[in-house]
């Protein structure tokens, strides 16, 4: 994926130092929030620093409309539509400072950002949709293999490896739950890494699943990358494995939720921002959408939050 937003869709800079919404994020998130903001004629900028987590995917699938389309083209063909319309600036660079100025009232804020580039900018509203960070665990061989073989999410990527041995690596307590549904897609071998082995309850529902159980951890990933041939387990062995699917830990990219002072769940995975029905966080004036402000993972989902991030970004612009 490109690591900037595409030059031949970025309209001339305008010099606006003043919006009415600044987006930071130019994934799914940030440019359904964008077209909503866009063609409600607000004045709205869109910050990316280039790194989408989607970048190690291949394709993307499950997206009404766009099955099959890599990310970049997804993105690309997004921002293109935005260009036509006037009120929308973009920006290349990564925020580095962000603040609540003291110059409105609690009922219409503004804030204050900064860029890496030294150059800043003043908005009413913000939408954080920032995406997350993903950390895998330390096991030679996986993280080469991450958005290929190596992956997340059954339902983006489940299909198009149906039939594969497909093998589980335990990271959380909740890794026995994405387990029992991949049965749907190839037979399937579970590795507790001697860490979250299931209760009996569990273990009796993966088995009458045809899920193997294997306790000895996971220590290497085999084979010519991206592709897998085998996993070696701690006790020497080998087994065959083409698949493997990873709930990664997660953190946020940036500091910019903490500086705004926006209050943080804890999900399976890692923190989250705590957001209203409207996408509201906790810090009125600003807004979150995506993956940083859920812990469910989706690019439909992602989407679906910033087109109502939009809509709340909006109507507190009308109503306060």
């Amino acid at each position: 994926m490109s690591e900037n937003l595409p030059s031949a869709a970025t309209p001339p800079a305008t010099g606006k130092h003043k919006y009415d919404v600044a987006i930071i994020g130019a994934g799914f998130a940030g440019l359904s929030a964008a077209m909503q903001l866009a063609r409600a004629r607000r004045n709205i900028c869109v910050i990316d620093a280039g790194e989408p987590r989607n970048r190690f995917a291949t394709t993307a699938h499950g997206f009404l409309g766009h099955d099959g389309k890599t990310p970049d083209e997804i993105r690309s063909t997004a921002i293109d539509q935005l260009c036509r319309y006037d009120t929308v600036d973009f920006r290349n660079g990564l925020v580095t400072h962000a603040m609540a100025c003291t110059l409105r009232d609690a009922s219409d804020p503004l804030f204050g950002l900064k860029l890496a580039d030294g150059s800043a900018l003043e908005a009413r509203r913000i939408i954080l949709a920032t995406g997350v960070r993903d950390q895998l665990p330390e096991i030679p061989g996986l993280a080469e293999r991450w958005g290929k073989t190596v992956l997340h999410c059954p339902y983006c990527h489940g299909y198009e490896v149906r039939d594969s041995q497909i093998g589980v690596l335990a990271t959380m307590p909740v890794s026995s739950h994405q387990a029992m549904m991949l049965p749907d897609w190839g037979p399937t071998t579970y590795f507790s890494q001697s860490e979250h082995i299931p209760d009996d309850d569990m273990l009796l529902a993966m088995r009458a699943r045809g899920i193997t159980i294997e306790d000895s951890p996971i220590v290497e990933v085999l084979g010519a990358a991206p592709k897998i041939e085998a996993v070696r387990l701690a006790d020497g062995r080998t087994l065959p494995i083409q698949i493997i699917f990873a709930g990664p830990s997660v953190s946020m990219p940036t500091p910019v939720a903490d500086m705004l002072g926006c209050q943080l769940d804890e999900g399976p995975q890692g923190p989250f921002m705590t957001v209203s029905p409207t996408q509201e966080t906790s810090v009125s004036g600003v807004f979150a959408a995506g993956d940083a402000a859920t812990a469910r993972h989706n690019a439909t989902l992602a989407s679906a939050a910033g087109v109502m991030a939009g809509f709340g970004a909006h109507q507190s612009l009308v109503f306060r």
